[in-house]
């Protein structure tokens, strides 16, 4: 005999003995009654599956009857079967969260399908996504032995983050690592791409992806139109992941319209990333015109302080004269300030909103033992981004937003990975911090876990001296010093870092959406 118990509730439950021999032929436990009083009464003495539930019944409706259950098994999926096709019947029975709805005369098959999709569904989800990943897995695999352009890594790029969110809930957990394994693979591959190819992205006469840099100017500024306000919301490292995991609650209020990714500069960190998006240059072309503007590593003071200016010389460099506002969000009290006077934004061309939230996220799992354990993999920090934005004032700002009909674009300056493995690195008091890249002179390093930048000019980064090199490091590695090493590897393994080559931090989203 089959574990699942049915309760079906319908006054003329005689009739419908066809179905209940069927389902039984099955090795279903039916239990039947003809009235909703009986059903409560079954309800609290047993423990149900699924319930059929008849609504148009004397004495207790059908409707009466599935708001008393739910208020006593909230969890137990109901079916509403009935004749009427009235409207308000329907919204009564989906407002009070029916598991599915059933118009009279109903057939043994249909009663079938709503047992499978309410009972069996993950188990048939998890068995069917697998078999599909099976399949594409070796087309995976063969494409990244081919791939050799940055449109394919895209791409495929794209295409792996795709089956991570399709394999995360399923039962087989083996597939999941499988699909890790193929993540750090391709991870490695692109490092090579990367090395090979970067360099050559800034000659002459080359065509490279829409970078950090020209991503105003090739992407932004074509949505920018004078009937429609737009709203440009950079939310600081925000990985391609976390991006979908977002859009599902995006689209209640928007549409998406198109969806394109870009590539962030080296390094893949605010510093150079943000401050290339706004001011339209790459790093060593802001020190030069711009010194008042820019700091490098080792210099005190806030490294994106005047991405407003930057950006307005950059419009006034493209002869756009364009009003905007620009807003860096960096707190709760800063973001609800935003949301409050948000009307006042409508009589602008374009407002920015930098949004620093995952950053701060991502800095905190570093810090803090509590965020560590919310966010020890890559499910879980997109759960715990996911579940910040549902409750954030940059919610709140999108649905002000919509309300006002602007155009909306969101993006990030790069994004992060988790670092697993330590890369032994020795430097003088004036070598840079991050774990992710490293600039200063006299760089000692294992040549093979990084991409060595020996003239920083040549991919326009600017040099704290003129002996200056970079190193990037690759895949899920993180730059540790040999004093203290043991505490510094402990400290920092498992922590999300930026600044390095991988597909996460380096091939991020660009979305333009429009007001449903």
């Amino acid at each position: 005999m089959s574990n699942i118990k049915i309760l079906w509730v319908d006054d003329e439950i005689d009739l419908l003995k066809p179905h209940i021999m069927f389902l039984e032929s099955r090795n279903y436990d039916v239990k039947t009654c003809k009235s909703g009083t009986e059903a409560l009464n079954l309800i609290e003495e047993e423990n149900f599956d699924i319930v059929f539930l008849d609504e148009n019944m004397p004495g207790l409706t059908g409707l009466e009857t599935l708001s008393e259950i739910k208020e006593r098994r909230e969890t137990v999926p109901i079916v509403m079967i009935t004749k009427s096709e009235e409207e308000y019947i329907m919204e009564e029975a989906i407002g009070s969260k029916i598991a599915d709805y059933l118009i009279k005369p109903v057939n043994p098959n249909q009663i079938l399908l709503s047992i499978k999709k309410n009972l069996d569904h993950s188990r048939l989800v998890s068995e069917k996504t697998t078999s599909n990943y099976q399949q594409e897995f070796r087309k995976i695999a063969m494409d990244m032995s081919q791939v050799n352009s940055w449109e394919e890594w895209a791409e495929l790029y794209q295409k792996l983050v795709y089956w991570e969110l399709q394999l995360e809930d399923i039962e087989d957990s083996g597939m999941f690592e499988i699909l890790e394994s193929q993540k750090l693979e391709a991870n490695n591959q692109f490092f090579k791409f990367i090395s090979k190819n970067y360099q050559s992205w800034f000659e002459k006469g080359a065509e490279p992806p829409v970078m950090s840099h020209t991503l105003f100017k090739k992407m932004v500024l074509p949505e920018i139109k004078k009937d429609q306000p737009t709203l440009m919301i950079v939310v600081d490292n925000l990985r391609y992941d976390q991006w979908k995991s977002l859009e599902p609650i995006i689209s209640t209020y928007y549409k998406k319209e198109k969806e394109t990714p870009y590539y962030s500069i080296l390094p893949t960190a605010t510093q150079y990333a943000r401050n290339a998006i706004f001011s339209g240059l790459m790093p060593s072309d802001m020190e030069k015109l711009f010194p008042d503007y820019w700091k490098n590593d080792i210099e005190e003071g806030g490294k994106n302080n005047y991405e407003s200016q930057f950006l307005n010389e950059q419009l006034k460099r493209l002869g756009k004269n364009l009003k905007f506002e620009y807003h860096k969000i960096s707190s709760l009290k800063a973001g609800k300030k935003l949301v409050d006077n948000f009307k006042t934004q409508k009589s602008n061309d374009l407002t920015v909103v930098v949004y620093n939230f995952v950053d701060m996220l991502s800095h905190a799992k570093t810090e803090m033992e509590v965020i560590k354990e919310l966010a020890s993999n890559d499910k879980s920090y997109r759960s715990l981004t996911q579940s910040w934005f549902k409750n954030s004032p940059l919610l709140e700002i999108i649905q002000k937003a919509q309300q006002s009909g602007f155009k909306l674009i969101i993006t990030t300056d790069h994004g992060t990975i988790n670092v697993k493995n330590p890369s032994k690195v020795i430097g003088d008091k004036n070598t840079s911090l991050n774990l992710r890249y490293k600039t200063g002179k006299s760089l000692t390093y294992e040549n093979k876990e990084v991409l060595a930048i020996e003239d920083p000019k040549s991919v326009h980064l600017p040099t704290i001296n003129m002996s200056s090199s970079y190193i990037f490091a690759k895949e899920d590695l993180f730059f540790a010093y040999p004093n203290n090493y043991n505490h510094y590897v402990s400290y920092y393994r498992n922590t999300y870092q930026h600044g390095g080559i991988s597909l996460e931090e380096i091939v991020i989203p660009f979305v333009v959406l429009n007001p449903k």
